[in-house]
């Protein structure tokens, strides 16, 4: 298990870089995401969901990237293809088992999104944007577990 540290500057951060889409305010999103969603330890969803990885994506969500996503962003479709770990790799077998692919597949999801990023450091508004474009108002978790997450691995 990585600690959120490690797992910034070892899969997130270069991850990022690799397609062109780092930021800090991404960077945090991501680190933020999956924290919450799987604790940094869960590579499938409890309760034998169909969720997988750190960020404990869907096989429907991640479909739906590819087919009305990157289908039509083909520069981006090809710097994320680049991270499986061959060019036939089960996509859904790498959500879970290859984080860089996976975080790409997430901040893919945050992309599509109309609305622009939170800040930077604003992390009550990072917490509401993940709750909003990645949990959905369907989902178990809330934006204050969010923000508890990342008090506890950041404290001021």
């Amino acid at each position: 298990m990585p600690t959120p540290q490690e797992f910034l500057a070892t899969v997130i951060r270069p991850t990022l870089m690799a397609i062109d889409l780092d930021s800090t305010a991404a960077e945090q999103l991501l680190l933020g995401t999956a924290m919450q969603e799987s604790d940094l330890v869960h590579r499938r969803q409890m309760g034998d969901g169909p969720a997988r990885g750190f960020f404990q994506m869907e096989p429907r969500t991640h479909d739906d990237i590819w087919v009305n996503f990157l289908k039509f962003h083909p520069e981006l479709a090809a710097k994320i293809t680049k991270l499986l770990t061959s060019p036939g790799a089960d996509k859904i077998a790498e959500l879970e088992k290859n984080e860089q692919y996976a975080c790409a597949m997430a901040r893919a999801h945050y992309f599509r999104v109309k609305e622009a990023l939170p800040v930077a450091d604003d992390i009550d508004a990072t917490a509401n944007y993940w709750k909003n474009h990645y949990n959905t108002l369907q989902g178990a978790g809330t934006a204050a577990q969010f923000i508890a997450k990342w008090k506890k691995a950041f404290p001021q």
